[in-house]
């Protein structure tokens, strides 16, 4: 049998081919480190807001329980904004007789002006969002903060931040890195926003455990998140 020989005009398109291969190799490298660098998915986020609310001062120093303000997170797939309502709960000042409601802090600073232009004109302030998933990925808050899956595993020490900021990829490998092994990431259910919460003396089995008391187990069915 005689052997294959490539036409002598073939020679002259060789060093195309290997550059045309090389480019494309540099150019896949480059597009795969853009996909999985950290400003791609917006880690470091961190936007200000109209109003300089400060979780450092609330969440940290006050000790102010994440759901005063959040308080959908228990019973609903989105963690509400509070409406301005809540935050004149201490902000309000005195009423036309002098008499306070609550407690009176901070009533005049200027910082809270957007809050008391919306109180009176009932226009909702435009709040920046900082975690956006996108469209076609679904996530339940209630479904995790209930069955001991706490705020600081997606938000980070929130209680830290001045203004907060995207701490975690919230990419599919981060999610199912949980998804496939749960243990690591649960904890007491009372102890969810408590954001400084370690386990203590006896306790090194805490997830396993809450893990079977809740009935939680590995979940990888992709119609979990994409429905």
């Amino acid at each position: 049998m005689s052997r294959f020989h490539f036409p002598a005009w073939i020679n002259p398109l060789l060093p195309a081919v290997v550059g045309f291969l090389g480019i494309g190799a540099l150019y896949y490298t480059g597009l795969f480190a853009y996909a999985v660098h950290p400003a791609t998915s917006d880690v470091g986020y961190r936007p200000e807001q109209p109003v300089p609310f400060s979780h450092a001062l609330h969440a940290g120093r006050l000790k102010m329980d994440c759901r005063y303000c959040h308080n959908t997170v228990e019973v609903a797939a989105h963690a509400a904004i509070p409406p301005v309502g809540t935050c004149l709960n201490c902000h309000q000042g005195v009423d036309q007789n002098g008499q306070s409601p609550t407690v009176a802090i901070h009533v005049n600073s200027l910082k809270l002006q957007p809050i008391r232009e919306s109180a009176a004109t009932g226009q909702s302030v435009v709040w920046r969002k900082v975690h956006d998933l996108p469209d076609y990925a679904y996530f339940n808050h209630s479904a995790h903060v209930t069955r001991g899956v706490s705020c600081v595993s997606c938000h980070g020490r929130v209680d830290r931040m001045e203004v907060v900021e995207q701490k975690a990829t919230l990419a599919m490998g981060f999610c199912l890195k949980c998804h496939r092994n749960p243990t690591p990431s649960l904890r007491p259910v009372d102890e969810v926003t408590n954001l400084a919460w370690e386990p203590g003396p006896g306790q090194e089995n805490i997830g396993q455990e809450v893990a079977e008391s809740l009935r939680i187990h590995p979940q990888e069915n992709c119609s979990t998140c994409h429905r």
